[in-house]
């Protein structure tokens, strides 16, 4: 039987619960920046709006629910920011796919383009000739970021969550050594007191964490 009090609990029950799980994993869920953030709205949305007509469903087993995704989320987050090997498993992370003029195929298909899909970027972007492009990168959440002939450089940070991110380094042709040498110069002994740190025009910017 379709009672609407039971439909109006579940319903406030399930914004509460979106409005808390929204402060603890932070507000960039709203504007994802991964797929994996895309499908944990899309998830959470289903969630909720599937479970508040049925009324075969209880408010506890509701509840219940909604604990156990959210619980998901919350950890799921924990460990990409902690744990890079896990991070980039999950959210991936940005893949060169012209380089110099030259579409980089390989690449591509890793990124699991296919030519139609890299064209349709490229002419999206307001790019007809790939030689006109210096460097176009594939981001995690998809979107391509394109570096024309004559512009600047696209700098990522190389410190990320005190992580190295081995891929930037070998972008910059720099290493490890390199880079631990450079931060022991500006007075950072240990990485993971590193919040994030960028190279751009021969000069570091580094943010550590104690200057929250």
């Amino acid at each position: 039987m379709f009672v609407y009090s039971d439909v109006f609990i579940k319903l406030v029950v399930g914004f509460l619960f979106m409005t808390v799980l929204i402060n603890f994993s932070g507000k960039g869920n709203l504007a994802p920046t991964s797929a994996i953030d895309q499908v944990q709205n899309y998830v959470l949305g289903g969630i909720v709006g599937g479970v508040i007509y049925n009324s075969a469903v209880t408010l506890l087993q509701f509840v219940l629910v909604l604990l156990i995704w959210s619980l998901l989320i919350l950890v799921t987050r924990y460990l990409k920011i902690h744990i890079r090997v896990i991070g980039k498993f999950i959210d991936g992370g940005p893949i060169t796919v012209i380089r110099d003029g030259k579409l980089l195929v390989h690449n591509c298909l890793k990124a699991n383009l296919s030519a139609k899909e890299i064209d349709f970027k490229l002419r999206t972007a307001g790019v007809y000739q790939i030689d006109e492009v210096k460097r176009a990168i594939v981001e995690q959440n998809g979107s391509l970021t394109v570096l024309r002939q004559g512009d600047g450089s696209i700098r990522y940070p190389i410190i990320v969550d005190g992580q190295i991110d081995q891929d930037v380094l070998e972008l910059m042709n720099h290493d490890e050594t390199w880079l631990l040498a450079q931060l022991q110069q500006h007075g950072v002994q240990n990485i993971r007191d590193v919040y994030m740190a960028k190279y751009e025009n021969h000069q570091f910017e580094i943010t550590r964490y104690d200057e929250a």
